[in-house]
Order: structure tokens, then C-alpha cells, then sequence
């Protein structure tokens, strides 16, 4: 009697790609090996709600091992890929080399500070739940230091809070930012003037979300400016020091806050793996999502570049969604013997929250604003998290917000594992290793 051997699949990154592949795999003649270093999966839409203090981290944080209970053939581990070898097909962890039949690379994007002088050390990124959090303690440290501040000029630095770029990341930030300082903490802070406060939103274009309509962009640059966000267009940011950041028109804004959303890539591990990329650092992959000369490697999410009609798809967690069920559904197929299918990417549209009762939403051929989109972006949102109860607590929290105008959060974590010294430290360690800088001490 013959036994029946299931092909082996390692996927590395549990984020929307990976936990997509995954569980469309489970329903293949396959064995699937999952990794992360995190044993968590993150949805990050919700990044900027934790870093404002709206939500608590581990409500937008769900255990992987929890996820994969009714998949009995789908396998997690905790670990970094350090090393993959395409020829040999094995993939190297900390622990132990894995070998594979079929790889899927979902390894997610890094924030890309597009080579500008101090924004690595100084500036805070928002890609992950730990970034989201060390920013939060910041934004409340800041307001800590300027009740107890004599200095004018220093309060006022302590006091504005700047954010590079104005995409939908930056413009739901700024949004969220304002309505925290103006609204829900000025009884928090009885002793302190926030109308001295000031967010200050740049975008090195002339609109706001420039991937969505015009008249879109416009609404949302109207309520940020109705909720008290400066938004300074046409400006690119030059410099950023501990102190202040410097512009290209000469001009210095003295801040204590710099955030950094103005510029995603491909995660910096995949250049360091040897793996074929661009100039974004995205794996350039065929249209089924397999690398050209390793056909039984696929690539999906943020790291896969891949075009469709003519045009190339954003990193966005829909695209990984469906990329990740199409590189399962090949694999499939390469294994029944079939030829292997190009994706076929369904938008079903984008939208970004302002703060409250106000949205965009671009569903194609529908434009939406106000009200009615901000009900829809929450909606999706919230049907989209993992965990009944992790959805059941956020809708809580949203309502409390809501209705009370406060936030939730208020807690600041030690200093030593969260002070801007420990970030800068290990994140500029990281971003210039991985950039081919060398770092010292």
C-alpha cells in the first residue's frame, strides 16, 4: 500500500498575505509550516487608533496559534528568518534549517525615510503594534514634560507634533492626533494651555491622499483643518533633528514629534536574502506571483511587485488578501498538474477615516464623504478583525469615545524600554544595517 506524502509549504509572515495562504491551504493535499517572529497576527488598519491612545495594543493583536485551531495540517513557530536558499529550497530560523517543497514570502513592508538626514534616528514610524505603542507613550510623555515646563519655547516645541506625509496613514493619524489633544485631553490637563498645541500635517504633493479623486482629497484636507491640523502642502522635509525639522524652503519647525508616514517599501530583509528587487525594494514576480526563475517560490503582500493592466498594485491589505488565496490556489493547482493562474486583483475600494463623522470612501464609480463613509469605514474595519471579543471591546471603546469625547489609554510604560534614546537605538540600528550603512556605537 502506497502512502501518501503531502508536499510541504513554509510561508514566512503571518501578516494579510501569509494568514490568507495559509488558511486557503488548509483545504489542499499539503502540510503548511507558518512563520513570524511574532506569535501575533497585527491588523495594522488600526496602527494609528493604538498610537493615539484610542485603542488598547492587544485589542488589534490576535495569537496566530488561536487562528489556525481548526486547521489541523497548517503549523505556526516563532521565528526570524535569518537566511533563504531558493536554489537548495530551505528556508534558515534562528533554530533550525526547514527545507520545502513550495515557498510563499509574505514578509510585509518597512517604513522608507527616502534617505533624509536624521529621519531614522528622530522620527517615529507607525508599521508596527511595538512603533504604535513606543509613539504613544511619546505623545503623552510630551504632555507630561510641558505641564511642568517653565520655559516658553521649550513648551511650545514639547507641544507640536509634526507628521511627514499625507497619505491615507497620515491623514487618519493627524485626524485621530487632533481630536486626542483638542478634545479628549484638555480636562486631563487643567494646568495646561492646548491651544498652544499644534499638529502640523506636510505632503510633499499639492493634495492630500493623491491616490484617491480630487474633490476627495480636498474634503479631507477641510476637516483636518476644521479640527485644528495645519496642513502645509508642496513642502518636503529636508531634515529632522532631536529639536526640530527642517524644510526645503529654508523654513525650521521646532517639534519634539516628528512622524514618519510618508514612505513605505518592501521589507529591507528581502535585498539581504539575496531575492530580486526594485528600486522600492519589492520582489519583481510573474503575474501568478512566482519568482522567474524559481517557480516554486511565491511572493504576496506589501513585497510582491506586481502589475495589473498596465498599472501596479498598491500595498494594501485587500491586494495581500487576494494575492495570498492566489498563490494557494497555485500551488494547488501545480500539484494536481495544472497550469498556474495569473491574479486577477478585485478592488472593492478604499477609504480613510478623518476622525468623527467625517470619512472618504472611492468605490469605483461611487465617491462618498462625511457621515455615511465614516459608518462604512467602521464597519469594515471592525468586521475584519480577528476575535469576536477583540471586535465586541473596540465597538465598546468607539462608543465611549464617541459619545464621551475621552480615550481610553492613558498608561505610559516605563522610559527605559520606550524613551526615543531606546527606539532611535535599536530602530536606526536596524534601518541602517539593513540599508548597508554601518552603524556606530
Amino acid at each position: 500500500m502506497t502512502t501518501f506524502q503531502r508536499k510541504r509549504v513554509v510561508i514566512v509572515g503571518a501578516g494579510f498575505g501569509g494568514l490568507s495562504a495559509a488558511i486557503a491551504l488548509s483545504r489542499s493535499p499539503v502540510e503548511v509550516l507558518l512563520l513570524d517572529r511574532n506569535n501575533y497576527h497585527t491588523f495594522s488598519p488600526l496602527l494609528h487608533q493604538v498610537a493615539t491612545a484610542e485603542l488598547e495594543p492587544e485589542l488589534i493583536a490576535y495569537p496566530i496559534r488561536k487562528v489556525l485551531r481548526k486547521y489541523p495540517h497548517v503549523q505556526f513557530a516563532t521565528a526570524g528568518v535569518k537566511r533563504i536558499d531558493v536554489a537548495s529550497k530551505f528556508v534558515e530560523t534562528s533554530n533550525s534549517l526547514i527545507t520545502y517543497d513550495y515557498l510563499i514570502l509574505a514578509c510585509g513592508s518597512s517604513s522608507h525615510f527616502c534617505g533624509v538626514p536624521g529621519a531614522i534616528e528622530y522620527s517615529y514610524p507607525l508599521k508596527t503594534l511595538k512603533e504604535a505603542v513606543t509613539l504613544r507613550n511619546h505623545i503623552l510623555r510630551c504632555l507630561e514634560q510641558a505641564t511642568e515646563e517653565a520655559d516658553p519655547s521649550r513648551k511650545r516645541q514639547l507641544l507640536t507634533f509634526t507628521i511627514v506625509g499625507g497619505g491615507a496613514t497620515g491623514v487618519e493619524f493627524a485626524g485621530s492626533l487632533a481630536e486626542l489633544i483638542f478634545d479628549s485631553l484638555v480636562k486631563d490637563y487643567p494646568g495646561l494651555d492646548l491651544n498652544q498645541a499644534r499638529v502640523i500635517l506636510f505632503q510633499s504633493g499639492d493634495t492630500l491622499l493623491p491616490e484617491m479623486p480630487k474633490h476627495l482629497s480636498i474634503y479631507a484636507q477641510k476637516q483636518l483643518e476644521r479640527k485644528g491640523v495645519e496642513v502645509i502642502l508642496q513642502t518636503r522635509v529636508s531634515q529632522v533633528t532631536s529639536d526640530a525639522v527642517y524644510l526645503e524652503n529654508q523654513r525650521l519647525i521646532r517639534t519634539s514629534t516628528v512622524v514618519w508616514t510618508a514612505g513605505v517599501r518592501g521589507n529591507y530583509l528581502a535585498e539581504g536574502w539575496g531575492l530580486p528587487t526594485s528600486k522600492n525594494g519589492q520582489v519583481e514576480v510573474l503575474p501568478t506571483l512566482q519568482l522567474s526563475d524559481y517557480p516554486q517560490v511565491y511572493v504576496v503582500g506589501d513585497l510582491a511587485s506586481v502589475q495589473q493592466d498596465g498599472q501596479k498594485l498598491l500595498m494594501l491589505a485587500q491586494v495581500a488578501m487576494q494575492q495570498g488565496k492566489t498563490a494557494a490556489n497555485n500551488i494547488t493547482r501545480h500539484i494536481k498538474g495544472r497550469t498556474a493562474l495569473q491574479l486577477r486583483y478585485r478592488h472593492s475600494g478604499t477609504l480613510a477615516i478623518i476622525g468623527r463623522n467625517a470619512a472618504v470612501g472611492d468605490l469605483g464609480k461611487l465617491t462618498m464623504t462625511g457621515f455615511l463613509a465614516w459608518i462604512l469605514w467602521l464597519y469594515i474595519h471592525v468586521v475584519n478583525l480577528v476575535g469576536v471579543r477583540n471586535r465586541l471591546i473596540v465597538i465598546i471603546n468607539w462608543l465611549y469615545s464617541y459619545f464621551f469625547q475621552k480615550r481610553v489609554v492613558g498608561l505610559i510604560f516605563p522610559r527605559e524600554e520606550t524613551s526615543p534614546f531606546y527606539r532611535g537605538r535599536l530602530t536606526s540600528e536596524f534601518y541602517r544595517r539593513e540599508e548597508g550603512e554601518t552603524w556606530k556605537n
